[in-house]
């Protein structure tokens, strides 16, 4: 059920008070406008949450791209979470993990074809990606929910069924970064993570107990798996990709570095009855004392058997040293993307759509010429636009 995850470290609760006006009075300062958010005329998406982590950004963000590459000229902006490097860096072929951190790499091995940049600054990463790109249409911001510095266009906040920030906490109590009056501030909220067969009272109660403004719409998803991906075909399986049920009588290793593994581990279990969980913090870069781990560990598991683990972690696991070959034979990243229920899909992606459409460049340009023509002399000059769903 909802909020089954949750688990409130009473004895802090002092601090997570203490932690709360901090945020508050940040959040007032730009509500009042002594901190300043910023505005851009080009659309931007912003993706991300008030919580720590295990949302299903990562996937949200790739299902946009997916949604928008064939249509617009779109670029994807990232923090870069624990990456070695610093400043505004723009991926290519060539970019390394560490460069530009997990999800990133990830995102860009699945879209070749699109921009992805980092950049812990995101107004500066938004002016470099305008500035050397002209023709750019839409910016997608991955985990930029509390960066109030920029303002998009629209503000999408991810929520795990299994954590719904209802009966959630401010840390270090709880997992939650800001008041739940911080979702005031998002034109879309989407349930992530849902079981499949959710029932219809249950819609009903988490829309009425998410108690939404009228301006705000209310998304349900869930996850849906694809077939394995081994990490190194080159290593025996030749490009095998079995499916998860067809996995009963194996022995699995479910190796994960993620913030919350619980959901996974809970997806899995019903077709995999021998799933051993084998877990590290999360977007944990594996030492040697790790991967010997990983290699002892499977050695003393019974045959047939294998491992999965996440696209994060394999993008991360493709750089550790020392795997020993029966690993990397065995060894298989579980493709995962989320898909719309109550058949809200065709809603969703419309209302993106026509944002960006509304709001593209070219559509601006078309609108200032007609206000200069307008105006004449009157016209006092055009600043930065402020871009908004909820006038949409």
């Amino acid at each position: 059920m909802e909020g089954d995850f949750i688990k409130i470290n009473k004895w802090l609760l002092p601090l997570s008070w203490a932690y709360g006006l901090g945020v508050k009075l940040r959040n007032m300062m730009f509500d009042i406008g002594i901190l300043k958010a910023r505005a851009f005329d080009i659309p931007v998406i912003s993706v991300g949450n008030i919580t720590v982590g295990g949302t299903g950004k990562t996937p949200h963000v790739e299902y946009l791209a997916q949604l928008l590459k064939g249509k617009f000229r779109i670029a994807v902006l990232s923090r870069g979470y624990k990456r070695k490097s610093k400043g505004f860096i723009k991926a290519d072929a060539t970019t390394s993990m560490q460069e530009i951190g997990d999800e990133p790499f990830q995102i860009k091995q699945k879209f070749p074809d699109i921009t992805i940049a980092v950049d812990k600054n995101r107004c500066h990463g938004i002016e470099q990606l305008a500035e050397q790109d002209q023709r750019l249409e839409v910016i997608l911001l991955d985990d930029a929910f509390q960066h109030r510095y920029v303002k998009p266009g629209i503000n999408i906040m991810l929520v795990d069924y299994h954590r719904l920030i209802i009966y959630d906490t401010l840390l270090p109590a709880g997992r939650m970064r800001e008041p739940i009056t911080g979702k005031n501030r998002a034109d879309i909220v989407i349930v992530t993570k849902c079981p499949k067969d959710l029932k219809p009272m249950e819609y009903r109660v988490i829309t009425r107990a998410m108690d939404l403004y009228p301006y705000q719409q209310l998304y349900f998803t869930t996850l849906e798996y694809d077939k394995l991906k081994p990490l190194f075909p080159h290593t025996g399986h030749a490009g095998h990709q079995p499916l998860l049920t067809a996995l009963g009588d194996t022995h699995v290793m479910l190796l994960t570095g993620i913030a919350s593994p619980k959901q996974l581990e809970h997806d899995l279990s019903p077709m995999i009855p021998h799933l051993s969980p084998l877990t590290f913090g999360d977007h944990h870069h594996f030492k040697t004392k790790d991967v010997q781990l990983i290699n002892n560990t499977f050695a003393g598991m019974k045959s047939p058997k294998c491992i999965i683990t996440t696209e994060k972690d394999a993008t991360r696991l493709l750089e550790a040293e020392g795997l020993s070959d029966e690993v990397r034979q065995n060894l298989y990243a579980l493709p995962v993307r989320i898909a719309f229920m109550q058949e809200q899909k065709e809603m969703f992606n419309n209302h993106i759509i026509g944002y960006v459409r509304k709001n593209s460049r070219n559509s601006i340009l078309v609108k200032n010429k007609d206000v200069n023509k307008s105006n004449d002399c009157n016209n006092t000059g055009n600043g930065p636009r402020t871009i908004s769903f909820r006038n949409n």
